[in-house]
C-alpha cells in the first residue's frame, strides 16, 4: 500500500473534518505512512514548573499519527484511537515549539499501529516517545 493522501490533501481534509485539530498541531510535513507536526507552545500548554503538559503532548502525538494513518489508508473520517500510552523522557523546553513525528508501524483491515517521537525544537533528544493503535472502520 502506498501514500494516498497527499501533503494538500491532508491539510484540507484536516480544515474541513477537524478543524478544532489546529489547537493541537499544524502539519508540517506528510510522506507515506508518516507525517511531522508541531505545536507552537504558550502560557495554555504549560504546567506548573515551566513545562510542557502531558496532556499537551498526547494530543500532538495522537493527531500527527491521525495524519500518518490516514497517509495510507485515505480519508477515513472515523479513523479512531484505541489505545495510546506515552513515556515521558525529559521535560521540554517551555519557550520552544514541540515537534512530533509520527511513523505508521503496520496498517491491517482493522486496526493500525504506530510510533511519535516528540522533542522541543531545534533539539535532538526526544522529550516523549509514543506509541498508539487506532480503529480503522470499513471503508
Amino acid at each position: 500500500m502506498s501514500q494516498v493522501m497527499s501533503f494538500i490533501e491532508m491539510r484540507d481534509f484536516l480544515a474541513e473534518q477537524f478543524p478544532q485539530g489546529d489547537q493541537y498541531g499544524v502539519l508540517e510535513a506528510l510522506g507515506d505512512g508518516w507525517s511531522e507536526m508541531h505545536l507552537p507552545i504558550d502560557e495554555q500548554h504549560l504546567r506548573p514548573g515551566g513545562t510542557v503538559s502531558g496532556p499537551a503532548m498526547m494530543a500532538l502525538a495522537d493527531v500527527a499519527m491521525y495524519a500518518a494513518l490516514l497517509s495510507k489508508i485515505g480519508p477515513v473520517a472515523l479513523a479512531v484511537t484505541t489505545n495510546l500510552n506515552i513515556n515521558f523522557l525529559r521535560k521540554p523546553k517551555a519557550n520552544m515549539d514541540i515537534v512530533a513525528r509520527a511513523e505508521i508501524l503496520k496498517v491491517g483491515k482493522r486496526l493500525g499501529v504506530g510510533e511519535v517521537y516528540i522533542s522541543s525544537r531545534g533539539e535532538d533528544d526526544p522529550v516523549a516517545h509514543v506509541t498508539l493503535t487506532y480503529s480503522i472502520p470499513e471503508h
